[in-house]
């Protein structure tokens, strides 16, 4: 069965309460892994993304609670 953009977010979520943080680095590669390539794309800045439906998906999931670290890229729990 293919995974969706919820699963996804649930998985960054959990990661993410349990560990404290997640490099986008390490997210990128356990999503591509696990999930598959469509979530992934490469942004206007040539860097890998996640694709904006798991955004959307995670920033209705975590309401806030999570932050995302421009200067380290990595979401921590606040």
């Amino acid at each position: 069965m293919e995974a969706t953009e919820q699963e996804v977010a649930e998985w960054m979520v959990r990661e993410i309460r349990f560990r404290g943080m997640l490099h986008q680095s390490e997210a990128i590669e356990y999503v591509k892994a696990h999930f598959g390539e469509r979530f992934v794309f490469v942004n206007e800045n040539g860097n890998a993304s996640l694709s904006k439906e798991v955004k959307k998906a995670f920033r209705k999931l975590h309401r806030g609670r999570i932050a995302w670290d421009r200067d380290g890229f990595f979401w921590g729990w606040t």
